[in-house]
């Protein structure tokens, strides 16, 4: 590998959180978010057929976190390179999410590290999300990596 991309302001970067964004989490917002996605799940979109499940009611779809807002960050990176693919992303989930929950979302920077790979070198860019409810409890980890790189032209 040729010399690092990382540099100080990169690295001081990492684990700063962004300003934080309260969510209400509406049971009409729920039942359109699953009809859109077409999840035929009761759970999501039918609160009488949602009491009899092991929650005893409606609940959000796993994925209806990403319509929740996120606060600006306090601390941004330069990136090195000028394409960026989305390297995927993990989410562990410990709570389920209901109408009337105030989902605080904050997001950071967790990781970064260098791969060499058949287009040269390339800066993996790992960043969490954390949703946490109004009981202080976190309902959601979300782990999400960005490629970036240099394109061969």
């Amino acid at each position: 590998m040729t010399h690092s991309v990382i540099t100080k302001e990169m690295k001081a970067a990492i684990g700063v959180e962004s300003e934080p964004v309260v969510n209400e989490v509406e049971k009409g917002a729920i039942i359109k978010f699953a009809q859109a996605i077409g999840d035929q799940n009761p759970a999501f979109n039918n609160e009488q057929a949602a009491r009899n499940t092991k929650y005893g009611g409606l609940t959000a779809p796993p994925t209806f976190l990403r319509s929740m807002k996120l606060g600006k960050a306090r601390a941004e990176i330069v990136k090195p390179y000028s394409a960026t693919l989305d390297g995927g992303s993990k989410w562990e989930y410990f709570e389920p999410v209901r109408p009337g929950d105030q989902i605080t979302v904050t997001h950071y920077l967790a990781d970064l590290h260098e791969r060499q790979g058949k287009l040269g070198n390339m800066l993996m860019i790992v960043r969490e999300t954390k949703y946490t409810n109004q009981f202080d409890k976190i309902v959601v980890l979300q782990r999400s990596t960005e490629i970036n790189y240099q394109p061969t032209k």
